[in-house]
């Protein structure tokens, strides 16, 4: 693995010119990152595959975490144009308010494998756009998908329904959207919860991949056990951003246009607001971009504790006035393998 230089006197003027030039609230408000794999001084065994040592020997795996954190993040400028080609000099970063200990990789990732799911609002508000949604979401997958990638489907009205597990068959995909259909009640947070919780958390991947949840809907919640914090948080422990698309084409944004733009903006997503129905596909389509647009940092956290606290990260670019990064506000820290 290749690993980069970030020498604490670089990093260290970097976040003095963000300091300088961004007052605490508004550098507060920058989001940030997330999670990987935790660290443990001790070494773990577990057993290995019993043929690879005869029947009568005891057989271990040496099994070590790392503490090590993997950030995603976007850039933007002005106008919202996507920014490429930047270069790690031109970020600072602080996890848990301090500089971190070490950085391993900074590059931009167009390729890394994604894991990603459309979760599609069938409560009885939408029924009238639900046709709407569905072609979006097709071509989107269509658009999308490569060969390493994989997507679900999912409906929520006071349920929530898996249409489609991960799979990289389109076909597949396009069956699970249009067997959906509207009615009933509306859990959004039940629906995220559970979401993050069971598709997201338990994934087992052998190398590094991207998550993030589509979720189209108009943003009311009518039925709920979990509340807009329990979802937030699940999405942070199964380390996926979350995506919205709001089906409310009023002028005003209104109640369900602000839970979509909080949960987006916690999750280091963002929230989009079709003019009209058929602008649903434009949020779709910039999406897709995004998630080929994005930088990857693999840095590790200085004074790292495993002990499942949240921890902040603030990152930002050391031009803040051209440059705008959007990336998850922190990550829990992992709890010690027991």
């Amino acid at each position: 693995m290749s690993r980069l230089k970030y020498t604490s006197l670089s990093l260290s003027v970097a976040l003095a010119s963000i300091l300088a030039a961004t007052s605490t609230a508004a550098f507060c408000q920058t989001t940030a990152p997330v999670v990987t794999a935790p660290a443990s001084n001790q070494p773990q065994l577990t057993p290995r595959n019993p043929q690879d040592a005869p029947a009568d020997e005891p057989t271990f795996t040496l099994k070590q975490q790392v503490n090590e954190v993997d950030l995603f993040f976007t850039v933007t400028d002005s106008k919202g144009r996507f920014v490429t080609g930047l270069k790690q000099e031109n970020f600072g970063l602080l996890d848990d308010q301090r500089p971190p200990e070490r950085v391993f990789r900074f590059q931009q990732q167009t390729d890394l494998p994604l894991r990603v799911g459309i979760m599609l609002d069938t409560s009885s508000s939408i029924r009238t756009r639900f046709k709407f949604e569905q072609d979006a979401a097709i071509d989107f997958f269509l658009q999308i998908l490569h060969r390493n990638d994989r997507a679900f489907v999912e409906g929520f009205d006071i349920q929530l329904n898996l249409a489609q597990d991960f799979t990289n068959n389109i076909d597949l995909l396009n069956e699970g959207i249009r067997k959906l259909r509207p009615g009933g009640g509306t859990a959004l947070f039940d629906s995220i919860y559970n979401t993050c919780k069971n598709q997201m958390l338990t994934l087992q991947e052998e190398g590094t991949v991207r998550k993030a949840i589509v979720l189209v809907s108009d943003g009311d919640d009518n039925y709920s056990r979990s509340n807009e914090e329990d979802a937030i948080k699940m999405c942070q422990r199964a380390e996926t951003l979350v995506y919205t698309i709001s089906t409310d084409t009023s002028p005003s944004k209104g109640k369900g246009g602000a839970v979509l733009e909080r949960i987006s903006e916690a999750t280091g997503g963002k929230a989009f607001f079709p003019n009209k129905l058929e602008d649903v596909a434009i949020g779709f389509k910039s999406i897709e971009e995004e998630l080929r647009s994005q930088y990857s940092l693999v840095y590790r956290p200085a004074e790292f504790k495993q002990d499942g606290s949240f921890r902040t990260i603030y990152l930002a670019a050391t031009d803040s006035r051209r440059y705008h990064v959007r990336v998850k506000r922190g990550y829990f820290a992992p709890k010690p393998v027991q």
